[in-house]
């Protein structure tokens, strides 16, 4: 059983798309059992709000302070590819 990770999800205003990535990862990982947190930010605030986070799913490019692993995918926005993110972001969170 893997311990609460935090997720930090940005995207470039942090009010609509942030929140369907948000609210998809959060379903797609309850349904696999995962406990998560996920905080959403504008793409700006992860440098200064990825401090103690164990991934970032972003939808546009970002940078951080220290080595989080960062995943930049449109997959849940369009659909495409979405299982492949789902079971990167899995794998990403148990390694």
């Amino acid at each position: 059983m893997l311990g609460k990770k935090r997720i930090l999800v940005a995207c470039g205003t942090a009010i609509a798309t942030s929140t369907v990535v948000a609210k998809a990862l959060e379903e797609a990982l309850e349904k696999r059992g995962i406990p998560v947190t996920i905080q959403q930010c504008k793409a700006s605030e992860v440098p200064t709000l990825s401090h103690d986070a164990d991934l970032i799913v972003t939808t546009t490019p970002v940078r951080t302070e220290r080595d989080v692993p960062v995943i930049q995918t449109l997959a849940f926005l369009t659909g495409i590819g979405k299982d492949a993110v789902i079971e990167e972001i899995v794998q990403k969170l148990k390694g």
